[in-house]
């Protein structure tokens, strides 16, 4: 089966191409963008599309690539055997699968999303390099080799926050999620809020746009961001004039707790308006 996007997520054909690229190389699928570009909800579609079990692994900067195979209890073990309990004999009763392990024995096929790899320390993609590639590994406990039967779909997801080495670099398809220009993003936020008021939107949108061209914004808001106001607007159910006002004095929009998330930004929108009304006495 091809991707070919679903009814509840827009995918533009460069991001199709990549998919079915990487599902036919069976490659893993590194894909990059902005916070909020849709790219753990990508993996979900994918597998819903492909109507493939879905297995998420998200990392965090503690999470350690052994983790993804399995981890032994050793001392628990140890504990139960100084008990005197039965089950300390079989070292199987000790042992955590982890996600890749899930996904190499998956009855079947499955999408396997490894989300924000970059959140980890920087030699953890290189501790995946030969399990991603030969989509096997050797459990030293127990002496057995668990080796995928079929290689499952693997999506890896990073917001960029660290470089990722050449050697793992090699072994993925890679593609970046550019942020939608504004006909996508009215197409994304239809299949939100269906039947939306068009000009509420198209307002809305100028102004987030705007927004996010801000010189020295330090947080440009997201997709989710825009929904997140939209929702609240039509939620408040607040004129739609209120989007149109022109009055330099209410640069910042309203609700725009949605949209900036930080005090500098919305300090620095405050500034502007200070400066609009100066320049208007």
């Amino acid at each position: 089966m091809k991707f070919v996007g679903t009814r509840d997520y827009v995918a533009t054909d460069d991001l199709k191409v990549a998919v079915n690229a990487a599902v036919t190389l069976e490659r893993p699928l590194l894909v990059k963008g902005e916070p909020g570009t849709g790219k753990t909800v990508l993996a979900m579609e994918v597998a819903k599309a492909l109507k493939a079990p879905l297995l998420e692994w998200h990392i965090k900067s503690t999470t350690k690539a052994h983790q993804g195979l399995y981890e032994y209890d050793a001392v628990a073990r140890l504990r139960d055997g100084q008990l005197g309990e039965e089950r300390a004999r079989d070292v199987r009763n000790y042992i955590k699968r982890g996600k890749l392990w899930d996904a190499f024995t998956a009855p079947e096929r499955p999408v396997l999303l490894i989300d924000e790899i970059d959140k980890a320390d920087i030699e953890f993609p290189n501790d995946l390099l030969q399990e991603l590639d030969r989509m096997e590994f050797f459990v030293y406990e127990t002496g057995e080799t668990v080796k995928a039967a079929r290689r499952p779909v693997v999506i890896i997801t990073s917001n960029n926050e660290k470089e990722l080495p050449d050697a793992f670099l090699r072994r993925c398809f890679f593609h970046y999620i550019k942020f939608p220009d504004a006909k996508t993003m009215a197409e994304i936020v239809e299949v939100h809020f269906p039947g939306v008021k068009q000009r509420l939107v198209a307002d809305a949108l100028k102004i987030f746009y705007e927004i996010r061209e801000a010189p020295g914004l330090k947080k440009k808001p997201s997709t989710s961001e825009l929904l997140d106001w939209l929702k609240l607007l039509m939620a408040e159910d607040l004129p739609e004039e209120v989007l149109r006002e022109r009055d330099t004095r209410k640069a910042i929009p309203p609700l725009h707790g949605a949209l900036l998330k930080n005090e500098q930004d919305v300090h620095l929108f405050e500034r502007l308006a200070f400066l609009a009304r100066r320049e208007g006495a």
